[in-house]
């Protein structure tokens, strides 16, 4: 009874929609959640002091070690926009090409792309109360203006599916249709080159590097995915089309971001190791395919990935070294593999 008591108590004090205006789920652990929160704002509001400092005078952001290091300790929500812009090369974009965003607006129609977009509109983000068609502003139309802009802007990849739970959480941080576009546009074009072209080479050989970098750190794992002929695209695809979204809680999401958009895709290894290193004995208990699958399911939810000061801390030790010289000659073995089997 004292625990039902306390769990309601927490219900009663944490609100139902999160502060991005996402619905919590019926299954939701409001007392683990707050007992987490009331740690973690102390670290944001210390984090918030120093970003303030550091970002002080309104200048451009440049990439340094300091940078770096308070990156990998979070950036606070005020100034998350300015600092993906300035380390992503995306404000540098911007201001090079002024009005371009407009002009794609207003560019020659593409039917097949526009359906291709507005089929997805219902579909992107259900659970929060501002994309849906009666909350005022709606943010369903800008996601549709920041895609199609996208489309016109980049031919050969149009519009993919995952791109649009990208696209959302772009809108709902920099509050922004062009800021939104560019930092779409330095994902897809620099930062995740071929992950959502009509081949996905890039994405597919990524899912092969991952299945690499387990083979190396993970034996047991790799033997058991071997052993029942599972493919590592079948678990972890929607890692890494969706970039985490959907599949870890949004506050986690962000932090994963902050680093992927100063640091490169290799953010992307260090979380997928984390998450099966931290539950290999779960996942070896598995016995059948459905059942593996099911695992890596239960790995993106709970305590683990809900306190994600802990995780971040996580990400950069546990999967030990991970250098770009190895990861690029892992890409370009895999590359390769894909490559010869057509």
């Amino acid at each position: 009874m004292e625990f039902a008591g306390r769990a309601q108590a927490a219900r009663d004090r944490v609100p139902r929609i999160d502060p991005y205006g996402f619905e919590r789920p019926e299954d939701f652990d409001y007392a683990a959640y707050e007992e987490f929160f009331s740690t973690y704002l102390a670290i944001l509001t210390r984090r918030a002091i120093k970003w303030s400092r550091l970002l002080k005078g309104g200048g451009g952001v440049q990439k340094s070690m300091t940078l770096k290091r308070y990156i990998r300790k979070g950036i606070p929500l005020e100034h998350r926009a300015r600092v993906w812009m300035g380390v992503s090369g995306a404000q540098a974009q911007m201001d090079q090409n002024p009005g371009y965003y407009r002009h794609l607006l207003q560019g020659e129609r593409d039917d097949s792309l526009e359906e291709a977009i507005r089929t997805d509109m219902n579909r992107t983000f259900p659970d929060n109360v501002r994309f849906r068609k009666g909350s005022d502003p709606c943010l369903q139309r800008t996601l549709y203006n920041v895609l199609l802009a996208y489309g016109h802007h980049n031919r050969g990849v149009g519009y993919c599916q995952g791109m649009n739970f990208i696209a959302g959480y772009l809108i709902l941080v920099t509050r922004s249709e062009e800021e939104s576009f560019w930092l779409l546009d330095a994902l897809v074009g620099r930062i995740l080159p071929d992950y959502y072209s009509p081949s996905m080479l890039g994405l597919k050989t990524d899912q092969e590097v991952l299945g690499e970098l387990v083979r190396t750190k993970l034996p047991a794992v790799a033997a058991l995915m071997d052993s029942h002929g599972l493919l590592w695209t079948l678990v972890v695809s929607r890692w890494f089309i969706c970039l985490f979204v959907d599949v870890l809680p949004v506050e986690t999401v962000l932090r994963i971001w902050d680093c992927l958009f100063n640091e490169g895709s290799k953010i992307i290894f260090r979380v997928a190791l984390t998450l099966i290193k931290q539950h290999q004995a779960l996942i070896l208990e598995a016995a059948s395919i459905p059942d593996i699958c099911e695992k890596f399911k239960e790995i993106t939810r709970g305590n683990f990935v809900t306190e994600c000061h802990t995780f971040m801390r996580k990400i950069f030790s546990e999967p030990g070294s991970l250098s770009r010289a190895s990861i690029a000659r892992l890409r370009e073995r895999c590359r390769a593999r894909l490559l010869a089997q057509g």
